[in-house]
């Protein structure tokens, strides 16, 4: 049974290579992510795939974690920070539910703990609609941050006014890619549901918009 660390080692190379779907919407929310941050924070990416965000948003921070559950999507990642020469980005092959994202706050060994207090900021950009467990996701996240802290996620929700035909197509075309290996685990939810989940779980939404629909871009704080 292919895992999905096993699906996107497969995917890695092509996703490297691949252009960003929509520029405007990708360079507006990730302007609105960088004006959540400071020049003092530690970040955790989740799904960072080959690191180009962490790479962009590497500069205004004092370091980010970038993690992935794909040990190639890391590999590229970590040669392209080398080749810009950054050093303040640490890459991580690493579950959302592993110990070795504690332990990576401070670089503490997992096997001794960790007593940090917790990242500044975590960022999940396209990546929740791929976790099975959204709710245990959305935990998880909230005890990573500081008190105080800022939960940055991008996610495909079910569209609000109606499916276009392309969304409807892939979801269609899904079920049966998924049973020949050629697509990942995918949830659509209902994005005011995706919302008070986010705020169930212990969030106060600061910010929210569709960007484009149906990704939905939320800024939320720890309570």
């Amino acid at each position: 049974m292919q895992t999905a660390e096993m699906f996107w080692d497969k995917a890695a190379e092509a996703y490297a290579k691949s252009p960003i779907g929509d520029v405007d919407a990708y360079e507006y929310t990730l302007g609105r992510t960088r004006s959540y941050l400071t020049p003092t924070d530690t970040v955790l990416e989740l799904g960072c795939g080959t690191g180009s965000t962490a790479l962009r948003l590497a500069n205004g921070v004092r370091r980010i974690v970038a993690s992935d559950i794909s040990s190639v999507m890391v590999g590229i990642g970590r040669a392209k920070a080398l080749e810009a020469g950054l050093r303040n980005v640490d890459f991580v092959t690493a579950n959302l539910f592993d110990g070795a994202l504690d332990a990576a706050i401070t670089g503490a060994n997992p096997a001794a703990g960790s007593t940090a207090a917790g990242y500044d900021a975590v960022l999940a950009l396209n990546l929740l609609h791929l976790i099975e467990d959204g709710e245990g996701a959305l935990r998880r996240v909230h005890g990573l941050l500081k008190p105080g802290g800022v939960f940055i996620s991008k996610t495909v929700c079910e569209p609000r006014n109606g499916a276009p035909l392309k969304f409807r197509l892939i979801r269609l075309a899904l079920p049966l890619l998924q049973f020949f290996g050629k697509a990942p685990f995918v949830r659509f939810m209902d994005p005011d549901d995706f919302e008070a989940l986010v705020v169930s779980t212990g969030f106060e939404i600061l910010e929210a918009g569709d960007h484009p629909a149906p990704s939905r871009y939320i800024v939320a704080r720890k309570r």
